[in-house]
């Protein structure tokens, strides 16, 4: 039987409603959470993001503020900007849009933003916290992940958890998650022996290698539970052809844009997995709308903690 297509739009959607909901509960006290997002530079996937993350402030409710600089924006520069929104009190979330221009110290940036407004869950405080299962700020990908099991009744405590990818953004708090949550975790990279073999023990399988594909068939256990956060841009036509070529895999739709396009979005989980899997993310349409309605959630979070408010907290520890 095929593998249940998790719909991460519509958790998503649900989400950003919970979200709403709250930001007009602390309207009646007179709090509007404020979120800031820094963007240097004319990097178009950079610029998409962020027209994405604003368009979702405005639509929960939350007043945003966006800060273009150039490229040719110098650490100093940035750092004042930082300083400045850490004073602030009508911001509670800063958002450093990344990559920055290489003549920019990028952790020296992320280092500067206070941690209480770390929406991202970048800083090494926050990184603490939740290793210490403390309170904090949790990035929004590996957030998304959990409330993608939670909300689809997949159980996490006691269960064999396998994380391909070892980012700090991702692969390591993803794994934290998935620990604190009482699951058996391994985390598996590019050194690691048998990798099929290896992941086949997964009850819940997480690709964030950012590789098109790399995860088939073959690396999944029989009605595992496979979350795809690979996002990679396929415009290779035997890349796609391996992809998608196949007899079961084909899908015309997903033809006709890459020739209309020169190009498609994939994960890093082989299409042949839906056939092994018992519940799968697709890519685009899986764990992605979730990191931005997790970035509304922070915000709000990030709004309470700092007025030493209670803090909807849904399942992120």
């Amino acid at each position: 039987m095929p593998a249940k297509i998790i719909d991460g739009v519509k958790m998503a959607s649900e989400i950003r409603s919970e979200v709403a909901a709250e930001i007009k509960k602390m309207a009646r006290t007179g709090v509007r959470p404020g979120l800031a997002v820094i963007l240097v530079g004319h990097n178009p996937a950079s610029e998409i993001y962020v027209r994405g993350k604003v368009k979702a402030s405005n639509e929960v409710g939350l007043y945003s503020e966006q800060h273009n600089r150039p490229e040719t924006a110098t650490t100093t520069e940035l750092l004042s900007l930082v300083e400045d929104l850490n004073r602030r009190e009508e911001i509670d979330g800063i958002l450093v849009q990344l990559p920055l221009p290489a003549q920019v110290d990028s952790k020296k940036i992320l280092m500067a933003v206070d941690p209480t407004k770390d929406v991202d869950g970048f800083h090494p405080v926050n990184v603490g916290f939740l290793s210490t299962q403390r309170p904090g700020l949790v990035p929004c990908t590996p957030a998304g992940v959990i409330e993608i099991l939670r909300r689809s009744n997949i159980p996490i405590a006691g269960q064999n958890a396998v994380v391909v990818g070892r980012s700090d953004i991702v692969g390591k708090p993803a794994a934290m998650l998935l620990l604190n949550a009482n699951a058996t975790v391994t985390v598996c990279h590019s050194k690691t022996p048998d990798l099929p073999g290896v992941c086949r023990r997964a009850d819940i399988l997480v690709a964030a290698i950012g590789r098109a594909g790399m995860i088939t068939g073959d690396f999944v256990k029989p009605g595992a539970t496979v979350i795809d956060v690979g996002m990679n841009k396929v415009t290779d036509p035997a890349v796609f052809q391996r992809l998608f070529g196949g007899r079961l895999y084909k899908s015309g739709k997903r033809e006709e844009a890459f020739r209309a396009k020169g190009s498609t979005l994939v994960g890093d989980v082989h299409p042949e997995v839906a056939e092994v899997a018992g519940a799968l993310t697709p890519v685009p349409g899986g764990v992605g709308p979730l990191t931005i309605a997790m970035l509304m959630y922070n915000t709000v979070k990030a709004a309470k903690m700092r007025r030493g408010s209670s803090v909807p907290e849904m399942s992120i520890k």
